[in-house]
């Protein structure tokens, strides 16, 4: 892959014939101009966004833009330990264990003429969610409603106690406000408004985008918050993290999540002027198997699978072993983490033999799919590898991003049927409810691919919201990740590792602790 970084003169004169693009509507030609002299941040993103309605939002490089253009009550600091602090909010606070009051900040604007944010702006944000059955409202658990005090002011009403809350819908996708005049506008039934966002309330507008090749950000000149350190930041997607560092060392991007296979070699030589840091890994990648094919209904072929993938020769192979052994979905320093899972990450090629006999399966033929990223390739290969040893054929099926992202939603077609092993990963936060939720029995063809069911585990995930005594609180998320495992129709392989790398002549970056860019925190070097 070969990037080149576009002159942005050239660009703004070629605005108008943004063939498949977007530009921000309403944006003044002055504050295009201008933003085209200031400084500007260039970076990698993992993919290219396809949503930033947040009140549907499907995923963290979404959130990573929203993060720059709306407001939210409270943020994730910039730290090396998980936290947060005000944005949007004067003060919140935990008034019982069902409400939270919150008073807004005056004078932050949406852009367009749309006025002030007020607390009627915050109530329609979050209760749109729970009125058009998104399947973000998962992140609000038990929201009720938001009753209104004034102008600034408001209480967030839940049915029952919602401990995550305040590590999952409030500083992240689900937290965001937007402006209910203008979406209401733009939508008629305040539904979602996908790519094209009808307001601004952050330091940034998004004043271009054009698909699979950039985003542009410049800075919101109705801003009245602290000014942030850049004038513009280009963001480019670049699955593969592989061409991402190549990206770098062409000098096309100055911030980058790196290979961990390159991790000891850049960290030992690193590109000259470049900081390469280690991250606390929070996400999770494992092997799933869809229980409802016939060729794994049989639970005795799914725990063939379990026992025939050895995990450290996989993360040897796909990862310089420089990943962890995962245990479960909960990460390392997580309430819920396990201390090992239940199959030994080795595995047992005689005892996954044995499990084959059982089920009576002498000859098996079997597709694993995964998308096209060097890691989850190799670790698709290296299952093939693996499984062949027990008699058991594996053909690999690589995805595209785009067609990846939607193979196991029954709303996407009938696609989800030919599901047999799949290489899946997740992006998690800083509470074991996130890691788990998606797993429940009415996600099952939404995220939950696998189409895991289990009664118990649902009853563990709505009793695990409301324990905020964190150790009874781990004890479920322990036994939730027991029945997962129990059933044959997942395989844990790492929680992975977030190691990043940024030109240090170009910025001071600004991470959560497991390196997801806050690019508003960002400065100039």
């Amino acid at each position: 892959m070969s990037l080149h970084r576009v002159n942005r003169r050239t660009l703004l004169k070629s605005g108008a014939a943004l063939s498949g693009g977007l530009i921000a509507a309403d944006m003044p030609l002055s504050q295009a101009i201008w933003a085209a002299e200031g400084k500007v941040l260039t970076v990698r993103s993992d993919y290219d966004i396809d949503k930033l309605d947040p009140g549907f939002y499907n995923n963290s490089y979404n959130v990573d833009v929203m993060n720059c253009i709306y407001s939210k009550l409270t943020r994730y600091k910039t730290s090396s330990e998980w936290g947060w602090e005000l944005e949007a909010a004067e003060t919140i606070e935990q008034v019982d264990p069902t409400h939270i009051r919150f008073r807004l900040k005056k004078g932050i604007k949406f852009t367009g003429d749309h006025g002030e944010m007020t607390a009627k702006d915050v109530k329609f944000s979050f209760e749109r969610i729970i009125k058009h059955n998104s399947t973000v409202m998962l992140d609000w658990g038990s929201l009720d409603r938001v009753d209104l005090e004034d102008d600034y002011t408001g209480v967030i009403v839940f049915k029952s106690p919602y401990i995550p809350c305040w590590n999952v819908a409030l500083p992240y996708g689900a937290g965001h406000i937007v402006s209910e005049n203008a979406v209401m506008k733009a939508t008629k039934d305040g539904g979602d408004f996908g790519m094209k966002p009808p307001a601004f309330s952050g330091p940034y507008v998004l004043t271009e985008w054009k698909a699979n090749q950039h985003v542009v950000l410049t800075r919101n000149l109705e801003w009245s918050g602290p000014a942030p350190g850049f004038d513009e930041i280009r963001i480019l997607p670049i699955a593969d993290v592989t061409a991402a560092q190549r990206a770098y060392q062409a000098g096309d991007v100055d911030f980058t999540f790196i290979n961990l296979a390159s991790l000891q070699t850049l960290k030992s030589q690193p590109p000259i002027d470049t900081k390469v840091e280690d991250k606390k890994p929070i996400n999770y990648v494992w092997v799933g198997m869809n229980v409802d094919h016939p060729n794994l209904k049989d639970i005795n072929v799914r725990k063939a699978i379990q026992w025939g993938i050895n995990v450290p020769q996989i993360l040897d192979v796909a990862y310089a072993g420089q990943a962890n052994v995962a245990t479960g979905v909960v990460a390392p320093g997580i309430i819920g983490n396990r201390d090992k899972a239940l199959v030994p990450p080795e595995g047992d090629l005689e005892k996954a033999k044995q499990f084959l006999q059982k089920a009576g399966v002498s000859e098996l033929d079997l597709t694993i799919t995964c998308v096209n990223q060097s890691a989850y390739s190799t670790i698709a290969e290296t299952v093939q590898a693996q499984l062949s040893q027990i008699g058991i054929i594996v053909n690999v099926n690589v995805q595209d991003p785009g067609s990846f992202n939607t193979i196991g939603m029954e709303s996407q077609g009938n696609q989800w049927k030919d599901i047999q092993l799949i290489v899946n990963f997740f992006t998690s936060l800083p509470d074991p409810y996130y890691a788990t939720y998606g797993f429940m029995s009415d996600q099952v063809g939404i995220w939950n691919w696998e189409r895991f069911r289990s009664v118990r585990f649902d009853e563990l995930s709505n009793k695990g919201i409301a324990v905020s005594d964190p150790v009874e609180r781990a004890k479920l998320y322990h036994e939730m990740q027991d029945l997962m495992e129990d059933s044959g129709a997942y395989r844990f392989l790492t929680n992975q590792a977030t190691p990043i790398m940024y030109r240090t002549t170009a910025m001071q970056a600004a991470t959560r602790p497991d390196g997801r860019p806050l690019y508003i925190d960002f400065k100039p070097a």
